[in-house]
């Protein structure tokens, strides 16, 4: 039932969010519903990210409540019963039985019992921790409790009176990684780069798209990682440009960049990684200039990633390099200071440059507090993913015609530490020598390309 977090550290994740809450309140955690696909056929069942982080628990339909203050225990389970019948299917379920010993909660009860139970827990307490807007079914179901509970205040029974964002203290917790999670994240990131590795070594001319999506899946599975952490993209020439590119359909052209943008996802945790090569196995020169750029941003908002900077640096660090390099190509024009304060640089820069990186790959975390851009801190992990993209319809750009189409993105994932950024995607090659000795040497040795039947 656990994995690589053990035990006590859950136990001690829900008791950190207790002590945080205010007194005469309940919070609620809505784990995921398992998502049918079509007709009988359902989606891989995923758990909800903040249910995970304070149970461990990946079954589906289950409910958690924490009731400060509660005489027969403060952390309380809702999860289905097991049915003999059902587990012959689908395989063996926990129940709330097991639940008790098996996860530490305090007590557990069948998801079947919750408009029995739950309502007594909300009665008498001002306020309820709640997500609102993630689990709009059963925002409905706790909106209808609390209604019944107000019909009852004639009688004297108190409503709660107050609905307050969960997040602003889950959240936080979840920003600031633990050992154990970071160890997790390593692997989950050593695992991508192997597959980024197996993707880049099989590439060729006329191959598909989804034949380097092929390679990434099967490397991610067999090094233990069951699922992507969100749809790889793998987007060619024109569709380098794509940020969000999913068709992945496309057969790879001689002289094409391939930019995968892939992270596999191991116990729940993500990794995030980008890298753009030459499907022939050397850059050109507009290829390489522009590739040299992003690198050149890459580094500087990895050298940015340090404890005390705010979160925008690594941005502002990236920005300040891709601005010069496009400056220095003729691609923009005016001093730094104006490309900068104008943002023209937007037409070939369009994305920020971080986002956090854990259970989820848009990790949860505020970026401001009051305003401001929170400081970097040791634990917190981020991604630096510089990007430049050239477009290749000429009215949307009026850059030269070498560089149309050229779409070129380097991502890695950086955790800040007392002693500076350690990158969790190291092995992952990126300069331009390394790019082309993985893929050239690939290439030549490859017989010709086996495309897929259409």
């Amino acid at each position: 039932m656990q994995g690589a977090i053990p035990l006590n550290e859950f136990v001690k994740r829900r008791r950190k969010l207790i002590d945080m809450m205010a007194p005469n309140s309940v919070a609620i955690i809505p784990g995921a519903r398992a998502s049918r696909r079509n007709r009988d056929v359902y989606y891989p069942f995923r758990q909800d990210s903040d249910f995970h982080y304070l149970t461990g628990f990946n079954e589906p339909d289950s409910l958690l409540v924490l009731v400060p203050g509660r005489k027969h225990g403060e952390v309380v389970l809702f999860c289905p019963e097991r049915d003999p019948v059902a587990e012959q299917w689908d395989g063996e379920r926990l129940g709330p039985d097991r639940a008790v010993q098996i996860l530490g909660v305090d007590d557990a009860f069948p998801e079947a019992d919750l408009d029995d139970i739950v309502p007594g827990f909300l009665e008498g307490n001002e306020r309820i921790y709640i997500s609102l807007g993630e689990h709009p079914e059963f925002d409905n179901q706790l909106l209808s409790w609390v209604s019944a509970i107000r019909k009852r205040d004639a009688a004297g029974t108190q409503t709660p009176g107050e609905f307050v964002e969960l997040k602003h203290l889950l959240h936080e917790l979840r920003l600031f990684k633990s050992p154990r999670e970071l160890k997790l994240m390593r692997q989950a990131a050593q695992i991508t780069c192997d597959a980024h590795k197996r993707a880049m070594g099989a590439c060729q001319p006329g191959l598909y798209e989804s034949q380097l999506e092929a390679e990434l899946v099967y490397e991610f599975m067999r090094q233990g990682a069951r699922h992507p952490a969100y749809p790889s993209i793998v987007g060619s020439g024109p569709n380098a440009c794509v940020l969000h590119y999913l068709d992945n359909n496309r057969q790879i052209e001689r002289g094409d960049l391939v930019l995968i943008d892939a992270g596999c996802e191991l116990e729940s945790y993500a990794a995030d990684v980008t890298r753009t090569f030459p499907a022939s196995g050397r850059f050109n020169k507009a290829q390489r200039e522009i590739y040299q750029i992003v690198l050149a941003a890459n580094q500087a908002a990895i050298d940015a990633c340090v404890q005390g900077a705010d979160f925008n640096a690594p941005h502002a660090a990236a920005i300040q390099a891709m601005v010069e390099g496009l400056l220095a190509l003729g691609l923009l024009q005016g001093s730094v200071e104006q490309v900068l304060e104008n943002e023209d640089y937007k037409q070939y820069c369009p994305h920020r440059t971080s986002h956090w990186l854990g259970l989820d790959v848009h990790d949860v975390g505020d970026y401001r507090i009051d305003e401001s851009w929170r400081e970097l801190e040791p634990g917190m992990v981020l991604t630096v993913e510089p990007g430049i993209y050239i477009p290749v319809d000429p009215q949307a750009s009026d850059a030269p015609k070498k560089y149309r189409g050229i779409g070129v993105r380097i991502e890695d994932d950086v955790l800040v530490t007392k002693t500076g950024p350690e990158v969790l995607s190291t092995s992952m090659p990126k300069q331009v020598s390394e790019i082309e000795a993985l893929v050239g040497a690939a290439v030549q040795s490859a017989t010709p390309a086996k495309a897929r039947a259409v």
